[in-house]
């Protein structure tokens, strides 16, 4: 009887198994990312093209690219678009500064830097919600802190409704921000700061150049790299701003307060019009896209990289 010839499977090598193993593993990451991140954007960008309401979210009656047609020719955009870069450009650059002054100053050890350096960590640590509703309080008209204190010293004769007028009230939004971010800023600074090397600066100072001329020639080209990480994930927070304006001004008065993201929620919510307001969604994605990479042309410098 004629014995059949057989060979067995090759066995896995251990790099394989390995490899096996982690898909094995990764798998309900994987599942769990595509479930909660990816869905949703692909969904939300299904449903741009279409007059989908908020009563009946799943995607219906395909309009193609109206919706965002309709909205780069919409006044009421551009005005939100307007306010959104004048709220960020003030926001982030008064940020920027005052973030690299603070970084500058704990740097230098002065007394009490220790407590400077923990005590940044409190405004930044504030949830958005409370930080609003506690600068909505310090703006009340009634019994604001601001008033109060504005009056006290006599700067004031009489309580003044800080939020009625619109220039006014986005201005203060901008104050608010600014307090809750610049710890931000500031501990990335001086993070990046204390890794510079003390060696450049000394060398500098034996040539005779003097502290200004250390810190624009030497330590901030060296800053760079750090300053371009803060700028980018600050302009794109600041750009989509829109819980610190809701708890706030509500997006008042006259609509003055009004951003792309608060813009965005209107149409979608108050408004029921989910397919332009995934749409709008996406025309802010394209323009923080476009901010990083203006940020990285003109920061990066290839030099820098190690």
């Amino acid at each position: 009887m004629a014995q059949t010839s057989w060979s067995p499977h090759p066995r896995l090598t251990l790099l394989q198994q390995e490899i096996r193993e982690g898909f094995f593993f990764l798998f309900p990451a994987v599942f769990l990312i595509f479930g909660i991140t990816l869905f949703p954007i692909v969904f939300t960008f299904v449903i741009s093209f279409t007059t989908t309401p908020l009563s009946n979210p799943a995607p219906q009656n395909f309009v193609g690219l109206s919706n965002y047609w309709s909205f780069l020719r919409n006044v009421q955009f551009w005005q939100a678009i307007a306010r959104t870069a004048y709220f960020t450009v003030v926001s982030v650059g008064a940020e920027l500064l005052l973030g690299l002054g603070i970084a500058l100053l704990i740097h230098a050890r002065p007394p009490g830097w220790a407590f400077l350096r923990t005590s940044l960590i409190i405004p930044w640590a504030v949830p958005t919600i409370v930080n609003g509703a506690l600068w909505r309080w310090i703006y009340n008209a009634d019994y604001g802190a601001l008033n109060g204190l504005l009056y006290s010293l006599g700067i004031l004769q009489k309580y003044r409704p800080w939020l009625t007028e619109p220039m006014t009230a986005l201005n203060l939004v901008i104050v608010a921000d600014i307090w809750h971010s610049v710890p931000f800023i500031a501990l990335i600074l001086q993070a990046a700061l204390a890794t510079l090397p003390v060696e450049l600066d000394e060398a500098a100072a034996v040539d005779g150049a003097n502290a200004w001329q250390r810190f624009w020639l030497i330590r901030l080209p060296l800053l760079r790299p750090a300053i371009l990480v803060a700028l980018v994930i600050r302009t794109v927070e600041a750009f989509r701003v829109f819980d610190i304006i809701y708890v706030i001004t509500q997006g008042g008065p006259a609509f003055g307060t009004v951003t792309i993201s608060y813009l965005t929620y209107l149409e979608s919510f108050s408004y029921g019009r989910l397919g332009s307001g995934a749409a709008l969604s996406f025309l802010i994605t394209l323009f923080t896209f476009l901010m990083a990479i203006v940020y990285i042309r003109l920061l990066y410098r290839p030099e820098f990289r190690e």
